[in-house]
């Protein structure tokens, strides 16, 4: 227990990159443009979405709620980080860090469950298309979008209880960017065994499960897609779901090797660019891919803009 202090810290200093100024001035210019487009786009996936009578579908129901919590996660994380890139101060208060790992906590973990709900629909959509408008009725959208995010939050409320629970040592340094649960377990000043034990239960709960279903949905979806006859069917069923699929592999990807691999197997730094592209990069590459690929969402983005001469 030498170097503990059992009393509640004033703060908490997050070290990121700062024995390395000039990076630190480039990711502040690089972070401040991904996140003024991640605002931008996922605002305007919400507005198409609640304004074109056409996009009012079960999957762009889900997808507003992505965006959403894409806005979320960039208001809560982003503006601290810029704080801490722009200068020698990088310090976080005990309130400030709680706050931190509550939200960014309960947002990844709604995500996860999020991803999935998508999946199911995506299946329902291409696997029983005749029944697809019975079975995901506006209620059941209403209550598996619930579902997402209020087991999102229980975890998150579990996870940031038993962390902060932890005597810390009395240098109060996260070698992070944000208050991430691994780098916070490891200033705690006792055995963190059982946590560790817990983090890996909730893990499997909300990553290795969710991740699971969805690819057995995509099994299903490629056995039905690959009965379709005729090529042009195939290729728009594929493409009703390539989207969805590209956004799972990046988003459980980095959650998997922040959350789950092995820690020795990465350096600290790369661990930090990988908080990096979960935190800064995924939420704006969304609106990007969904959009992107999907002919729908490009029409009402030019309908949105008036650049439809229709």
């Amino acid at each position: 227990m030498k170097g503990a202090n059992a009393s509640t810290p004033a703060g908490f200093i997050l070290l990121g990159f700062s024995d390395q100024p000039h990076l630190e001035m480039l990711l502040l210019l690089v972070v401040s443009i991904i996140s003024i487009l991640t605002l931008m786009g996922n605002t305007a996936i919400i507005l198409l979405s609640y304004f074109n009578p056409k996009l009012h579908t079960p999957m762009y129901f889900f997808l507003s709620n992505l965006s959403f919590l894409d806005l979320c996660f960039t208001t809560s994380v982003v503006p601290q980080m810029l704080w801490n890139l722009k200068g020698p101060d990088k310090t976080i208060s005990y309130t400030g860090c709680v706050i931190q790992l509550y939200v960014a906590l309960g947002l990844g973990s709604t995500e996860c469950v999020l991803l999935t709900v998508m999946a199911y629909d995506r299946f329902n959509a291409i696997c029983r298309p005749l029944h697809y408008g019975v079975i995901m009725h506006p209620k059941l959208l209403q209550q598996l979008a619930a579902l997402a995010w209020i087991s999102g939050f229980v975890e998150s409320t579990v996870q940031t209880i038993l962390v902060f629970q932890l005597p810390l040592c009395s240098h109060h340094m996260v070698d992070d960017f944000t208050c991430e649960e691994p780098a916070l377990i490891k200033i705690a000043c006792v055995d963190t065994t059982f946590l560790e034990n817990e983090l890996s239960i909730a893990s499997v709960l909300y990553v290795v499960i969710p991740l699971g279903l969805i690819l057995a949905s995509y099994g299903c979806i490629v056995r039905s897609v690959l009965r379709i006859k005729s090529t042009e069917g195939r290729r728009k069923a594929f493409g009703t779901c390539g989207s969805h699929l590209i956004v799972v592999v990046l988003f459980f990807g980095t959650i998997i090797s922040i959350y789950i691999q092995p820690k020795s197997k990465y350096t600290q730094n790369y661990s930090k660019f990988l908080t990096l592209f979960y935190t800064v990069v995924t939420p704006s590459l969304n609106p990007l891919i969904y959009t992107l690929r999907n002919k729908e969402a490009k029409w009402a983005l030019r309908r949105l803009v008036g650049r439809d001469s229709s």
